[in-house]
């Protein structure tokens, strides 16, 4: 636009994602990826993670895009509680002790964990409260009581003793793509193919310098050194995310799931010249941000490395990293599935459980995710951190897995073995299953 030209005037309800960037574009220029990628996944009026969303009523199912460990089977609810449960104790059995689950999606994994906890010591259902926190939650409350629904797209929450369990949610952010060109590190924006052409002129990328110097100080503070033509995504809203979380939290734990890597591996050059982004449509990778906005779902790994170093800048400590798989075995995967499958059933159902309860634990899909633990001021010395259940064995599981309402698959879950796709495969290395990069423990 030239000097003197009107206002572009316009109303943001009527407008989908796609005319939104364009619209950008058109009145400012190029904008960031990390900007394309906000509004492609959250504009309220067809953004992929608003209710409107493309011509699926939510991102995950039949009709969807992926699906995660809660609808897979409710024993990945289930191990949790117990995992949540010891939180309780370490915390001296706070009354209430709050669980936060920020991006709770259809609350399905709040309903699987208070089922469960009704199964553990009477005191700790008694003291649990469950806030799923979405920027579209349900019209109903996520479960039964204690639950509760919040509309937020952030942590709007203080004084919190318990946990904020995040599930899935960080690979969502936002995330600026950087590239190493002639020994130079440039920034990948998103453009109109003919600059002042058409509006239906395609979208594509383009080249120039970093819109903020914290894309280079991020790769120097990680000692990350790209190869020419290098491709990698950083996410800057880990710094947010986590002064939200230390400033919600009074005391407590901060649990995070999701899927990713250390910085080492994640920028690695030969594993991952082209970056970490990942587009799905229909269960199908795609690899085209540009294309479907707001119909697909654009994903990048987690630097879980810059995650644990934004925690300790804004006062959290991190206590252990592993995979969803060893954490789901450290809390007693393996029995919870012995009683499952020793339960007399319908061959159908049978089958079905059989399945969630190994997807679980798949090494080349959700057990390849990956578990960061972070406390906030908890009681013990940061010397001597706690020994938590679900990242070293411990025999006071046992007991308590036996107890638990024994989880089966119900209508709000999914069967595998009924035509489901498989979850998309992640990269998947031996040293994951023992490794804890940031405590120096093996």
């Amino acid at each position: 636009m030239g000097e003197g030209s009107p206002p572009i005037r316009y109303n943001p309800s009527s407008m989908n994602p796609e005319a939104e960037i364009r619209r950008r574009i058109a009145r400012a220029g190029p904008i960031t990826f990390a900007e394309f990628m906000d509004v492609a996944l959250y504009w309220p009026d067809g953004g992929y993670y608003s209710a409107s969303a493309g011509d699926s009523p939510t991102p995950f199912g039949p009709r969807g895009d992926y699906y995660t460990a809660p609808v897979v089977h409710p024993a990945f609810g289930a191990l949790l509680a117990v995992q949540l449960y010891q939180f309780w104790l370490l915390l001296d059995r706070p009354t209430p002790f709050h669980v936060v689950e920020p991006g709770s999606g259809n609350g399905q994994l709040s309903r699987d964990v208070l089922a469960a906890a009704r199964g553990l010591p009477e005191a700790f259902s008694h003291s649990l409260r469950y806030l799923c926190l979405d920027r579209h939650p349900p019209d109903t409350t996520p479960g039964p009581p204690p639950a509760a629904a919040i509309a937020a797209s952030g942590l709007p929450l203080r004084g919190l003793r318990g946990c904020i369990l995040s599930n899935e949610l960080i690979d969502a952010f936002p995330v600026h793509q950087v590239r190493l060109v002639d020994g130079r590190l440039r920034e990948v924006f998103v453009t109109l193919e003919t600059a002042g052409g058409p509006g239906d002129a395609p979208l594509v990328e383009t080249l120039a310098d970093p819109s903020t110097p914290a894309l280079a100080a991020r790769l120097e503070e990680l000692e990350i050194t790209l190869a020419e033509g290098q491709t990698a995504e950083i996410c800057l809203d880990l710094e947010s995310w986590s002064a939200a979380a230390a400033s919600a939290l009074d005391q407590g734990f901060v649990l995070t799931i999701d899927y990713g890597r250390t910085a080492d591996e994640l920028y690695s050059a030969q594993l991952r010249p082209r970056g970490a982004l990942v587009t799905y449509y229909r269960h199908t990778q795609t690899d085209a941000p540009l294309r479907r906005i707001g119909q697909q779902d654009i994903t990048s790994q987690v630097d879980f490395t810059a995650l644990v170093y934004a925690g300790r800048r804004a006062g959290l400590d991190p206590l252990g990293y592993t995979t969803q798989a060893q954490f789901l075995r450290n809390l007693d995967l393996d029995r919870l599935r012995r009683r499952v499958t020793s339960c007399p059933l319908p061959v159908e159902e049978g089958a079905a459980n059989r399945a969630g309860l190994l997807a679980l634990a798949r090494p080349d899909g959700l057990g390849d995710f990956k578990v960061l633990v972070q406390g906030r001021n908890l009681p013990c010395s940061s010397d001597a951190p706690p020994q938590l259940w679900g990242l070293s064995p411990s025999p006071e599981v046992r007991p308590l897995v036996a107890a638990l309402p024994l989880p089966l698959l119900s209508p709000d879950h999914i069967s595998l073995p009924a035509g489901w796709p498989q979850p998309h495969v992640q990269e998947f290395d031996l040293t994951d299953l023992w490794s804890s990069p940031f405590t120096g423990d093996t």
